[in-house]
């Protein structure tokens, strides 16, 4: 797509970051030269694309923005349910993390979001204060706090994790707030 590449499909991203991080998000947009009026012309127009008729549909949509995927596997979700799983290498605002989408049966993305890239390890998170924003993703707080409950955001890019964790004294309740998979928030409940 025309003058669409990974640089503005981090500032699609980031749109939405900016929501709970706005100071991280000012320092990446400078960290990518942008400002924040291209970073809405950006997600204007990547709101318009994913909305038209003419645009494809499913893994091709990510594409012929991003490029082809750096590999596609099938990975089982249930006991009979099998979706096609393709994943791109890291964006240089966040080292270690690729951008990651779910297909489902129908060809349709069901799901995207960064996740934590093979080999690179997952940051100490001994306690719920390791947890900072942009440090880490669902699937590290998934490993290191064990019994967690997934909820949907509010919007489609947004996941919510609630899990127990012991803060010294006693155990208590967080819920860990994630936009496209990236931590931006922790909050005692």
């Amino acid at each position: 797509m025309r003058g669409f590449a990974r640089r503005e499909f981090q500032l699609v991203l980031l749109r939405r970051m900016a929501d709970y991080q706005p100071g991280l998000v000012e320092s990446a947009m400078r960290e990518l030269g942008a400002s924040r009026t291209e970073m809405r012309e950006v997600n204007a127009r990547w709101q318009r694309v994913v909305r038209s008729r003419t645009f494809p549909p499913g893994r091709r949509r990510y594409e012929t923005v991003l490029g082809p995927p750096a590999a596609v596997e099938r990975r089982p979700v249930g006991p009979s349910v099998t979706c096609e799983v393709a994943w791109w290498p890291p964006f240089p605002l966040w080292p270690g993390l690729r951008f990651e989408i779910m297909v489902g049966l129908d060809g349709s993305v069901a799901h995207e979001w960064l996740v934590r890239d093979d080999g690179v390890p997952v940051p100490r998170l001994d306690t719920v204060a390791d947890i900072t924003p942009w440090s880490c993703v669902v699937g590290d707080v998934d490993t290191r706090f064990g019994s967690v409950a997934h909820q949907d955001g509010e919007a489609p890019s947004r996941w919510h994790t609630t899990f127990r964790a012991s803060d010294g004294a006693s155990e208590s309740t967080y819920v860990a707030h994630f936009v496209w998979g990236l931590v931006q928030t922790v909050e005692s409940v």
